[in-house]
């Protein structure tokens, strides 16, 4: 699955963008989440604040609980603000 990292998500990770193989365990974008976090202390970091940070399935928005199915891409960023 390949995972996009966008602003602050990004600069804790120290990536753009990877390439990973999930686990079979893995169902959800939180399942995802929790995973990621054990993968090394940068990805532990940036997902300290799991509630701050949005999440997108083949560029459409989601909650955590959405289940991960045949998704491609998954993205992280945080909320955004404009003005």
């Amino acid at each position: 699955m390949n995972i996009r990292y966008f602003a602050w998500v990004r600069e804790r990770v120290g990536v753009e963008e990877e390439t990973i193989e999930v686990p079979g365990g893995v169902k959800t974008v939180a399942d995802l989440i929790s995973h990621l976090k054990t993968l090394d202390d940068n990805h532990a970091a940036a997902f300290e604040e799991e509630d701050a940070i949005r999440v997108a399935l083949d560029q459409l928005h989601v909650e955590a609980d959405t289940d991960l199915g045949d998704a491609r891409e998954v993205a992280f960023f945080p909320p955004m603000t404009g003005g």
